[in-house]
C-alpha cells in the first residue's frame, strides 16, 4: 500500500509536468506547482475512485486501476489549465 502511494505520487508529478509541456509558457497561465499538485491529486483521486467502485485489485499489475488514476490526473490538469485561463496579452484591443 505505501509503495503504491509513493508510485502514485511520482506518476502524478510526471503527469503534472507533461500537462505543463502540453501548454507551455505564453499559452498557459497555470503555475508549475499547481499543475504538479493537480497531477498528484488526480492520480490519488483516481486510485481511490477505482477502489470505491469495486476495483478487484488483482494479484499482478492492475492496469485498469492505473488507467483510471492517470485519466483522472489528466482531467484535473486540464481543469486547472481552464480555470486559470489563457494568456490573452497578444490580443489587445485598440481604441
Amino acid at each position: 500500500m505505501i509503495i503504491d502511494i509513493i508510485v502514485l505520487i511520482v506518476l502524478g508529478t510526471i503527469i503534472g509536468f507533461l500537462g505543463k509541456l502540453v501548454a507551455p509558457g505564453d499559452k498557459d497561465n497555470t503555475p508549475v506547482w499547481l499543475t504538479i499538485l493537480c497531477g498528484i491529486g488526480g492520480i490519488l483521486l483516481g486510485y481511490f475512485i477505482y477502489d470505491a467502485f469495486g476495483g478487484n485489485g488483482s494479484n499482478g499489475v492492475d492496469w485498469v486501476k492505473w488507467i483510471v488514476a492517470i485519466i483522472t490526473a489528466a482531467v484535473l490538469v486540464m481543469i486547472a489549465s481552464t480555470v486559470t485561463g489563457r494568456n490573452n496579452s497578444n490580443h489587445s484591443t485598440r481604441v
